[in-house]
């Protein structure tokens, strides 16, 4: 049975919603990062934030949305020397912003990884198609679980803002990336739950972790929160999907951090243990 977080959340503001997990549990988080340019006054106010955050949480594995290099350095820096980055820029060169993993590799022995577009020309840096704007990237590695033996892929994405089309068809190609076995999809799908391009995922048997979870820490906020005023009832553009996995807990994190909050988006975390493996 799902429970339900009455309050804000259930954890005091300095304290984390989840933390490091134990085998044969594993912590993951998505986040936004909110693309910013080094040195600009949202960039020098959100690092500590951001930081903070990630001290805080520990995730076993983080996937990240919007990541510049800056960005993406600072992740891997503040999550400390055990972690390790996956992905570049999604453009033809290997430049502009990233939807890196991060992952603990003291837990996660990686196995292979790789980049590819999301278009019709997956194997072309850069390429764009279906009307998005933007190149769109999804980023894939196959890890195996120290503590327990369990193999898993693990993809990290970032949808078209505009384009339903292109959302549909880079589902398509995710779903495939993902394989038939055991996988964790984090995004910015930029799409609710009951959209046709999230319903893809869930038709595929990655089911979205909220309505998987056993336990919600908090209250179903909107994930993407411009002005910087969390609310309830809007859209969770930013997902766990999961199969293979049961989902202990899940929670989206609206408290502030040092005073702000570190993204126009909200962290998504959720705590979850692979099926039919050892603990």
């Amino acid at each position: 049975m799902t429970s339900d977080a009455s309050g804000p959340v259930t954890a005091p503001g300095d304290d984390p919603l989840v933390g490091g997990s134990e085998p044969p549990e594993l912590s993951i988080m998505t986040f936004n990062v909110l693309r910013t340019r080094a040195g600009s006054a949202s960039w020098l106010r959100r690092r500590d934030p951001i930081r903070t955050l990630l001290q805080r949480e520990r995730p076993t594995l983080l996937g990240a949305q919007e990541a510049l290099p800056h960005q993406a350095d600072l992740l891997r820096a503040a999550l400390g020397d055990g972690y390790r980055l996956l992905g570049h820029g999604r453009d033809a060169d290997g430049s502009g912003e990233a939807c890196p993993l991060v992952y603990d590799a003291t837990r996660l022995d990686l196995v292979e990884w790789d980049q590819r577009a999301l278009s019709r020309r997956p194997d072309v840096p850069g390429s764009r198609s279906w009307g998005s704007l933007y190149p769109r990237i999804v980023v894939r590695a196959v890890f195996t679980d120290r503590a327990t033996g369990g193999r898993f892929t693990a993809l990290n994405t970032h949808l078209d803002v505009l384009s339903p089309p292109a959302r549909r068809r880079a589902a398509e190609l995710i779903v495939a990336s993902a394989g038939g076995g055991p996988a964790i999809v984090t995004g910015d799908f930029n799409a609710g739950a009951t959209f046709p391009s999230r319903r893809i995922l869930t038709r595929a048997g990655l089911e979205d972790g909220w309505a998987l979870a056993r336990t919600r820490l908090t209250p179903e906020w909107s994930t993407y929160i411009p002005g910087g005023r969390p609310r309830r009832g809007g859209p969770r553009i930013d997902a766990i999907h999961v199969r293979g996995f049961d989902v202990a807990s899940v929670g989206i994190d609206a408290r502030p951090v040092g005073g702000g909050l570190p993204s126009d988006h909200l962290p998504v975390q959720a705590v979850v243990r692979q099926r039919a493996v050892a603990a």
